[in-house]
């Protein structure tokens, strides 16, 4: 059973503005049935490009349905280039939060938005260029990339929570994993320039893996509703404490080798390892 809030469960309950707008300014359609989640969205867009109403009609599950809801309600009365803004985590804050695997509904609202849009504007979304890399749910290259970029994605299991991909058959795993790799390392190299002085006093490392924990690791734990705190640096080991969900997930050392030790060794020194502890 997921964790909804009390949020999600009133627009699934008592979801806003069903149905479609007559002689719709714009029309988003997303999704399909057979990939199990559909959304059609109709906006109505007046002379000063403001969104005078907007309803919808989806297939899909509980988060679906509430995405949907909340969606119409937020670009109601908001102006067209305020719209375009949007993302797919303002859907979910306006929610309250999503549980991670249902994250791809409000990114289905999201698309949905500036489909609808790019409807009225009478242009074609550059999304829709893209190479399909998942057949089973159609998604993109260009989508999966955007995905990763705006939320910070770090696996392919991620991907498959905020886009589906990767979640049919599977075949598509080795072709999302290199586009994760591509994503995260451009990231990397254009971001966040190699500091790494080629020694370091104890000071000097302290002082770096905590820019790291404050700069990178720690925005991306709380998400999950998670945090980390530094408990010790002693020669190349570091200890520290997962807190929150974070202390009690089964994939806890996984966080602590493969995202929190690989991202210190990357931005610090390739020679730390990193080990849990308590404050």
């Amino acid at each position: 059973m997921w964790e909804y809030t009390d949020k999600v469960k009133e627009h699934f309950m008592n979801p806003r503005n069903v149905g479609e707008v007559t002689g719709a300014s714009g029309i988003g359609e997303v999704g399909s049935l057979a990939c199990g989640d559909a959304l059609k969205l109709t906006i109505s867009v007046n002379d000063q490009e403001i969104i005078t109403d907007a309803k919808f009609k989806t297939f899909g599950c509980a988060s679906a349905i509430a995405s949907s809801s909340a969606l119409t309600e937020m670009i109601k009365g908001m102006p067209l280039a305020e719209a375009e803004k949007i993302t797919n985590q303002d859907i979910a804050d306006f929610l309250g939060g999503l549980p991670k695997e249902k994250m791809h509904c409000s990114v289905m609202g999201r698309e949905a938005l500036e489909a609808a849009i790019a409807s009225y504007r009478g242009v074609t979304l550059p999304m829709a260029e893209g190479e399909v890399v998942c057949e089973c749910f159609g998604v993109t290259d260009l989508e999966v990339k955007r995905a990763v970029q705006e939320n910070n994605l770090l696996s392919v299991e991620e991907i498959t929570n905020f886009t589906k991909a990767g979640g049919g058959c599977g075949k598509c795993h080795d072709r999302l994993e290199a586009l994760l790799h591509e994503v995260r390392q451009d990231k990397v190299q254009s971001a966040i320039p190699d500091r790494r002085p080629k020694r370091m006093t104890t000071i000097q490392k302290i002082k770096l893996i905590e820019e790291v924990l404050e700069r990178e690791i720690r925005p991306t734990l709380r998400k999950d509703g998670g945090d980390i705190e530094l408990i010790d640096v002693d020669g190349d080991i570091v200890t520290v404490s997962l807190r929150g969900s974070c202390s009690s997930c089964m994939k806890s050392q996984t966080t602590l080798k493969e995202y929190v030790e690989k991202k210190l060794r990357e931005q610090v020194l390739d020679s730390l390892t990193v080990e849990e502890g308590r404050a």
